[in-house]
C-alpha cells in the first residue's frame, strides 16, 4: 500500500485541506530554501498546493511533480500552465528519476500517508544531487491539529469504530516529535533540522467545516461513508454542537501546528 488517503474528489480534497496546504506552503518552502535555476521535485504534489507556490517563489530552472493519485495528478495538471512544471503519476516509494537528478526534493503533507515512510525518503535522498536538500512537513495530528481533533474526539466517544479511527488518525508516520528527524538520519542524510509551522485554518460557518468530510474525503470521510443513516446523523449533530459549542453557527479559527525537516544529501 502506497498511499493510505483516499481522495473521491479535488473540489473537495480543496475545501477539505487543499487551501490550508496553500498557506502552508510558503511557510516550507522558506524553511526548505530555494535558489534560482535549481531543479525541484514535488512528492505527492496533490492538487499543486507546493507545485504552483514553488513556481512563484524563485526563477526555478524545473519541477517535477509526482502523485499516486489519478485524481490529483489530472486537477494539477489542468491547474498548469508553466513549461517548467512536469506532473505525472508515481509511486513516492518508487521514484521513476535518476540518482542526482534534483537540487532539491520536498513533500508536503504526504509522508504521514506513506506506510513505508522511511522508503520514501530514502528515495527523495536518491535523486537529490550530493549538497542537495531533502525537505518534508506533516500535520502533528496528535498535539498540533486542533480543527481536525475536534471532529476525531467527537467520533470517539460516540462508538468503538470513531476510537479506532482516533487510535489510528493520532499515531500516524512520521507525526511524533523527532520522528522525521530520527527517519532522515536513519536514511543517510547530514544536518537534520527539525521545526514546527503553524497556520490557521479560517471557517466561514459548519457547512464549510463539515461538508468535505460528509462528502467522503479524507480519513474522517472514509469512515463516515461506513456510518447507516442513523448514525450519521448522529454524527453530524454531535460534530456541529463541537463546532458551534453552545454559541450560533458561523464563523470559527483554529491554530493547527506541522512538523518540518529538512537535511542535506552528503
Amino acid at each position: 500500500m502506497t498511499s493510505t488517503f483516499n481522495v473521491y474528489d479535488a473540489a473537495g480534497y480543496e475545501q477539505l485541506m487543499g487551501r490550508w496546504s496553500q498557506k502552508l506552503a510558503p511557510l516550507f518552502i522558506e524553511f526548505a530554501g530555494l535558489a534560482n535555476g535549481e531543479k525541484i521535485l514535488d512528492v505527492g504534489c496533490g492538487t499543486g498546493s507546493l507545485t504552483f507556490a514553488l513556481a512563484k517563489a524563485a526563477d526555478l530552472g524545473e519541477i517535477s511533480a509526482i502523485d499516486y493519485s489519478p485524481v490529483f495528478v489530472e486537477a494539477a495538471n489542468r491547474r498548469n500552465t508553466d513549461p517548467r512544471i512536469k506532473i505525472g503519476q508515481a509511486d513516492a516509494c518508487a521514484l521513476p528519476f535518476e540518482d542526482g537528478t534534483f537540487d532539491r526534493a520536498l513533500a508536503l503533507l504526504v509522508l504521514h500517508f506513506v506506510p513505508e515512510a522511511g522508503k520514501a525518503v530514502a528515495e527523495m535522498r536518491r535523486t537529490v544531487r550530493p549538497g542537495g536538500v531533502v525537505a518534508a512537513v506533516v500535520w502533528d495530528h496528535l498535539g498540533g491539529m486542533s480543527a481536525m481533533r475536534m471532529m476525531i474526539d467527537t467520533v470517539a466517544v460516540l462508538n468503538e469504530g470513531g476510537r479506532q479511527l482516533r487510535s489510528r488518525y493520532c499515531f500516524q508516520p512520521m507525526m511524533q516529535p523527532g520522528e522525521m528527524k530520527r527517519t532522515f538520519i536513519q536514511q543517510g542524510l547530514a544536518d537534520v533540522t527539525e521545526t514546527e509551522l503553524m497556520i490557521r485554518m479560517d471557517y466561514q460557518n459548519f457547512d464549510d467545516y463539515w461538508a468535505p468530510i460528509a462528502a467522503g474525503e479524507g480519513p474522517l470521510g472514509k469512515y463516515m461513508a461506513t456510518l447507516d443513516a442513523a448514525e450519521r446523523v448522529r454524527t453530524d449533530a454531535a460534530v456541529r454542537d463541537a463546532y458551534e459549542a453552545g454559541q450560533p453557527d458561523g464563523p470559527r479559527s483554529f491554530a493547527n501546528v506541522a512538523w518540518a525537516c529538512r537535511g542535506i544529501v552528503p
